[in-house]
Order: structure tokens, then sequence, then C-alpha cells
């Protein structure tokens, strides 16, 4: 019988342990939260646009891994459509000017929220509450 030989070298496991360490879990409340305060009537402040900026490009990238690691991606035109336009607006940068930023805060706002209902139309999460 041979000898077992684990799957992953040393370096590979050093990278499986920095990743899981860097891994967040899916907050849905978070998120729309987050999309609520850009989405809202009342514009967020100057000071709020850089902090809401980051944490909506990190939801982005849940949720385009979601879609990646369940297929839905590959399954559904729509659902690839949103995953291209999620990454598309989360790699622009910032505009100059507060109402600009305020416009590209509100598209990244639009497509999260986009995004995240049609994965839980195809069953990929559960309704976030």
């Amino acid at each position: 019988m041979p000898r077992w030989q684990p799957p992953l070298d040393g370096d590979e496991l050093t990278t499986v342990l920095a990743r899981m360490r860097e891994w967040e879990a899916f907050d849905g409340e978070a998120l729309l939260d987050d999309v609520a305060a850009v989405l809202d009537d009342v514009a967020p402040t100057e000071e709020q646009v850089d902090e809401l900026v980051q944490r909506l490009r990190g939801h982005l990238m849940q949720l385009v891994n979601i879609a990646v690691a369940t297929e839905a991606e590959r399954e559904d035109a729509a659902t690839a459509r949103l995953v291209e336009q999620a990454r598309a607006v989360r790699s622009q940068d910032m505009p100059s000017g507060r109402w600009k930023a305020i416009g590209h805060l509100r598209r990244m706002g639009w497509t999260l929220h986009e995004l995240l209902e049609r994965l839980i139309a195809a069953g990929c999460l559960k309704e976030a509450t």
C-alpha cells in the first residue's frame, strides 16, 4: 500500500492559513445597512464617503466571490452581467468632488443590491435581514 502524502506542501498550507485568517464571514445586515446609507435621500457626509466606499468594495468582492464559488455566474446570464458590473464599479477610482463621489457610491449601492437579490433568488444566499 502506498504511503499517504499530504495534498499540500508547507508553502501551500501557509497560503491557505493566511487566506483563512483574512476571511470575513458574510454579514447581510451590515451590507444592507451600508446600501441604505448610500441610497438614502440624505447623502452621506464627506467624512463618511471614504469609509463607505471601502466597505462597499468589500461587500462587492464578497458577493462576486459567492457568485463564482456557487457557479451562479456561469449558470445565469443576469448574474454574470451583475458580477461584471460589480467588478467594474469596484475597480473604478473614486471621482473627485462630493457629488460625483456620491454618484459613484450610489452606483455601487445599486449594484450590490441587485447582485444580492439575484444571489438570493438563485438560492446562493439566504435572505439578508
